[in-house]
């Protein structure tokens, strides 16, 4: 009896001994995977990084939701949404502002009608505190931006027009509308809200769906387009993305929020090519997944999600 419990210890000794060097590994390689400033996320499109904690400087997000644009701006001051993708990535998108620590929003911004944009608005209304919504002077008829309308009018919350020049400022960072320049586009795309952030000497712009005839009117005016990042116009199409336009900003990296395989072929060569010759680093969510962007004011670092 007495060797039969004897092997009954030892067997359970072993048994534990095994489990504690699996539970070591699995930290060891948890340690590895996930360490520095920010980290990949888990999954395409999926699961967040980072926030930003008081006192680190901003985080941007561009969120892979397929085939539309979302853009995440989190500062130790507050948060800013930039769209919100299709119908069809609203859980994804919940669930990677939910683990991103999003808790409320300082502005959400509804670029245009279109429903690549701003199909989710409404949940995202519905799911955080928002103070502000910022939003061109135009309307549509379709269900998705008359369901945007009246969340907003439940909520009862603030909408400020996006007209250019107007600025405003959350957690050091300073937004600034550069577009519309105009009441009058026969193309919705060019009603696009363009807004450039500045935080400390880094700077971002966010082009929306904004396309040539925006692009010109945007040098025309003479602003100061020059940024580091860019949110390429309009998924990447040919009918964006002009040469004189691309000089101006001189981006170092370059993002494009497209889903893969898509109908429309996107991003175009055309494209591809007058980014690549200006020499900007290019990101794309159809093949990168959610590219993660940190800012200290000074310096930038990129982290893609695939």
């Amino acid at each position: 009896m007495s060797l039969y419990f004897g092997v009954i210890r030892l067997t359970r000794l072993m048994r534990n001994i095994i489990v504690s060097v699996a539970v070591l590994v699995a930290v060891i390689v948890f340690a590895g995977k996930y360490t520095g400033m920010i980290q990949p996320t888990e999954a395409a499109g999926g699961v967040p990084a980072a926030s930003a904690p008081a006192g680190s400087g901003v985080v941007v997000s561009f969120i892979d939701v397929g085939q539309g644009d979302s853009e995440l701006i989190q500062t130790p001051g507050g948060n800013v949404l930039i769209d919100s993708g299709d119908y069809f990535a609203r859980d994804a998108l919940l669930q990677y502002l939910k683990k991103a620590g999003v808790k409320d929003f300082e502005y959400v911004v509804a670029t245009h009608p279109h429903s690549d944009h701003i199909s989710n608005i409404y949940a995202v209304l519905d799911a955080y505190p928002v103070k502000h919504v910022l939003m061109p002077d135009v309307t549509d008829t379709t269900a998705t931006f008359k369901q945007m309308l009246t969340k907003i009018a439940q909520k009862k919350i603030p909408v400020t027009k996006a007209v250019s020049g107007a600025a405003f400022s959350v957690g050091g960072a300073d937004f600034t509308v550069l577009a519309p320049n105009s009441k009058t586009y026969t193309d919705m795309n060019n009603y696009s809200a363009v807004l450039k952030m500045q935080y400390g000497s880094t700077s971002f712009l966010f082009e929306a769906d904004a396309q040539s005839l925006s692009e010109n009117e945007m040098l025309k005016k003479g602003y100061d387009l020059k940024a580091d990042v860019l949110k390429v116009g309009h998924h990447g199409s040919s009918t964006s993305s002009g040469k004189a336009f691309i000089k101006a900003v001189s981006p170092q990296i370059a993002v494009i929020s497209c889903g893969a395989n898509n109908v429309y072929g996107f991003p175009k060569k055309t494209s591809l090519n007058t980014l690549n010759k200006a020499g900007a680093k290019l990101y794309r969510t159809d093949l990168n997944g959610t590219i993660t962007i940190t800012s200290d004011g000074k310096t930038l670092k990129a982290v893609a999600s695939k």
